[in-house]
């Protein structure tokens, strides 16, 4: 961690918002930016979080908020994985240790938490489009306000990125985007534009950057004008290589050094001047900036646990292994078998566990970058020609790329496998993050195979029959977290397409589980049994096709039926009830409830609360049980 001034006053708890920052001298701005970063370390050691991509925009963040008069000058983050710096600086910092929990800050930018979220942010590569719309907004109303984007590289490699780009010059002339070019989203950037990227903070002409920088602010003592003039002809001659930028309307600054803030904070000064067209300036900067432990390790610190500030060691996790490392090992089981199959991720890596499949088969391993659309079409064209695709995507990223699985695979009838990591709710990454739609908008979709995964055995069966299939599409879904249960002598065996199972025999109360719920509804299940209530417990395993066997007999055999899912209204429940209507199972007093996600965005929270507030735990199922049998819910509490 870079050392604190050797001023003794701390800067910091003068600063309560933006205004207070604006009236230190720019000399102070060192030793404030230090304190930040000290004070970003201890926060995010206490809640986990996102730590290294924070740790590279501080000196950014100070100048942004030294330099524009927000939040009436508009700010807008992309992803808002860099946020924390600027959630300190903007009347935050007395909660900053409650990011990322229940009823605390969340962990990334979002508007209903402060004026100076103008927009929020979680997905990549929103921030251009949103604050061109700003800049369109201001121009009709005719205020002289600025709408600073800020988007890092990784996030270029969306093509939203390049959208917003193209209509930006002709839509507006006065807008600023600023290109944190770290060279570490969360997994490297991949492709062209990292390349062409990298290619310009290699020349020489950025290695004098900081001595030519240096002189330009030293300027400062002329009038206005001709600092503006100096500026912008030391920026437009000082590199030849913005020429991409250029013929997309934009003034190109760059590169420049973002941790130096001698530089940046002309540069940032100088670009307000600009009315003719729409700036992009360059700058590079280091994730993980002034945390040793963070400067060294291979993801930058990108997502941490709770840690010990001086060695940087993590908590650890659980002994059980994630659904995510299951799905890892066992399609690299099925990849030793089938040299047909390949695996792709839309630059998550490490965070679907095609790191590790990646190690074993790095020809048959493909990172498209943050580009969801592609990956599926890109999918979509390996299978028509023979190759077996696992598209791995979280649940919440392929929302992005649906027309594409609907257009390009389904319609097709391609067998993409889509493995969908992070179903149901994500805890701490809260609303944005959260599988909650997949069941339905996969569900949807005409000769869809859709699996979910009750325990982490189940998960592995599951690969095994996606890569089987191979006439249709498939797609399984599995829970952030460690999986339950272990993996029997059958993991590798494939299920039979649209079969369920019972896994404990009852009489009164039948339990339709689908999906990671399992463990809750065996707990229902016992609290059912104690109240005298027999209950038998089913794994769906498919939403589509549905056992229709297994439910027309969980129908007839019992009084009450529930469908369990972590999944929002109009999924696995939703295709139940549209096939006992159909069946005519509903005309015989059946009484059916279906236990979805609530019809609200929740915010972040631990898992098991979330769920609790959720109504999908087993107490919550159990009391379902007994209010649809006429009984008092304060009984299956007991």
């Amino acid at each position: 961690m870079a050392p604190p001034s050797t001023t003794t006053t701390p800067l910091l708890d003068q600063v309560k918002l933006p205004a207070d920052l604006r009236k230190l001298e720019r000399a102070q701005l060192r030793q404030l930016a230090d304190e930040l970063r000290a004070e970003m370390i201890s926060a995010v050691s206490v809640t986990g979080g996102h730590l290294g991509a924070g740790l590279g925009v501080v000196e950014l963040t100070v100048a942004l908020h030294y330099v524009f008069n927000t939040p009436r000058d508009v700010v807008i983050w992309d992803v808002g994985h860099q946020a924390y710096p600027h959630k300190i600086l903007t009347g935050r910092r007395d909660r900053i240790r409650t990011l990322r929990q229940g009823q605390g800050l969340s962990g990334f930018t979002k508007r209903a938490e402060s004026e100076y979220d103008p927009f929020g942010a979680a997905h990549a590569a929103t921030s251009i489009s949103a604050a061109l719309g700003f800049a369109v907004a201001r121009d009709k109303r005719g205020d002289d306000s600025h709408v600073v984007a800020i988007i890092g590289d990784g996030s270029m490699s969306a093509g939203m990125a390049y959208e917003a780009m193209n209509n930006a010059a002709e839509t507006t002339k006065r807008l600023i985007v600023i290109l944190n070019d770290n060279d570490m989203s969360i997994a490297p950037p991949v492709g062209g534009m990292s390349s062409y990227l990298a290619r310009l903070a290699a020349t020489k002409t950025y290695r004098r950057i900081r001595k030519a920088a240096k002189n330009v602010a030293s300027s400062l003592g002329e009038t206005v004008h001709d600092v503006s003039k100096k500026a912008e002809e030391f920026a437009r001659t000082l590199v030849t290589g913005g020429t991409f930028f250029e013929e997309l309307g934009f003034h190109y600054l760059g590169p420049f050094d973002g941790h130096d803030l001698e530089t940046i904070v002309p540069i940032l000064q100088n670009a307000k001047e600009h009315t003719d067209r729409p700036v992009l300036i360059h700058v590079v900067t280091k994730k993980g900036k002034g945390y040793a432990p963070a400067e060294n390790a291979a993801d930058k610190y990108h997502g941490v646990t709770k840690f010990n500030v001086v060695t940087g060691e993590q908590s650890k996790g659980g002994a059980a292994p994630s659904y995510t490392k299951v799905f890892a090992q066992s399609l690299i089981r099925e990849a030793e078998k089938d040299e047909k199959i390949v695996a792709i991720t839309a630059a998550m890596p490490s965070g679907t566990g095609l790191d590790l499949f990646g190690q074993k088969f790095p020809d048959r391993t493909f990172d498209v970058g943050i580009a969801e659309q592609h990956a599926v079409t890109f999918a979509a064209g390996l299978a028509a020609d023979g190759m077996k695709p696992f598209a791995t995507i979280y649940s919440t990223f392929l929302q992005r790329g649906y027309d594409q699985v609907v257009h390009d695979v389904a319609i097709q009838r391609l067998p993409v496998r889509f493995a969908m990591d992070r179903a149901g709710l994500v805890g701490a990454d809260g609303p944005t993050h959260a599988g909650s739609f997949d069941v339905g908008y996969m569900g949807a979709l005409p000769g869809m195979v859709l699996m979910a995964a009750a325990d982490g055995n189940e998960l592995s069966r599951m690969v095994a029959t996606a890569a089987q299939i191979d006439d249709c599409p498939s797609a399984f879904r599995y829970p952030r977290g460690d999986a339950d249960g272990v993996l029997g002598a059958d993991a590798h065996l494939p299920l039979e397409i649209g079969k369920g199972r019972i896994v404990r025999e009852g009489t009164t109360v039948a339990l339709l589980n689908f999906g990671a719920r399992m463990g809750e509804a065996l707990k229902a299940a016992d609290k059912l049994a104690a109240m005298g209530l027999s209950t038998t417990v089913a794994d769906a395993r498919f939403a589509k096709p549905l056992d229709e066997d297994l439910i027309r007999r969980l129908a007839r055999e019992h009084e009450v039926l529930l469908t369990i899912e972590e999944g929002a209204m109009g999924g696995f429940g939703a295709f139940v009830l549209h096939f006992l209507a159909k069946d005519g199972l509903l005309d015989r007093g059946l009484k059916i409830r279906t236990l979805t996600l609530p019809d609200v965005f929740q915010d972040q929270d631990k898992p098991e609360l979330m769920y609790a507030q959720a109504g999908l735990d087993a107490d919550a199922i159990a009391a379902a049980a007994t209010l649809a049998l006429g009984r008092g819910v304060n009984e299956a509490r007991a």
